[in-house]
């Protein structure tokens, strides 16, 4: 079960950001998200992965097999997101942002959602099962915005792994802006941050 709190905007807002934590992790390693993204009419949705991982959390079991806890998140997401739009935040003004298992998370949100977001930014993140990704990808999800952002140096997910995926992506007609930084496997305040907050005031302003 996902659990969530809303840092709501310093004035009244109807767009949403979503933010999926990575493994082992929890919201309370993203408190700093509304303040260096500063969108000032924009709300804040953060999640806690369903499963407990080392005091943390994770989206899936990395020592089982992965399709089950991926489909159970999957389709946790998808009911956290009707839920949301039922409290007055359309699907068109929603937009989710995941690091490395949140990253694979938004990933998998931009590929299955039957509603076009605002925008998705997977951040260190990889495809879940990509050779079946046209199987259970819905037409309207080759509309939906989702921009990359990965390590050179990142040695937890590699992108030599990930790279290739979005790629075949976006060879495929999704709509992938890829972007690589000289970083490991974490966020860069410096060059990649400014570049994520650009891309969804963008989103949210379409």
């Amino acid at each position: 079960m996902l659990t969530t709190e809303l840092v709501a905007a310093p004035r009244p807002a109807q767009r949403l950001l979503v933010v999926l934590h990575g493994l082992g992790d929890s919201m309370e390693g993203y408190r700093w998200v509304p303040q260096a993204l500063a969108l000032s009419d924009v709300d804040v949705l953060l999640v806690n992965a369903p499963d407990d991982y080392y005091g943390g959390f994770s989206w899936y079991d990395i020592y089982e097999d992965p399709i089950p806890g991926v489909t159970r998140s999957r389709d946790a997401m998808h009911a956290l997101l009707e839920q949301m739009r039922g409290e007055g935040y359309a699907s068109r003004h929603t937009a989710i942002m995941g690091f490395s298992q949140g990253g694979l998370m938004t990933t998998e949100m931009a590929l299955t959602h039957s509603e076009e977001l605002a925008g998705l930014v997977s951040i260190s993140g990889y495809v879940f099962q990509p050779e079946t990704v046209a199987e259970r990808a819905p037409a309207i999800s080759k509309n939906q915005k989702l921009l990359v952002t990965h390590g050179r140096a990142d040695d937890v997910v590699p992108m030599s792994r990930a790279k290739p995926q979005y790629a075949a992506l976006r060879e495929a007609g999704w709509a992938i802006d890829w972007r690589e930084y000289a970083k490991g496997h974490t966020i860069d305040p410096i060059c990649e941050l400014p570049e994520i907050r650009a891309f969804l005031q963008s989103a949210f302003q379409a």
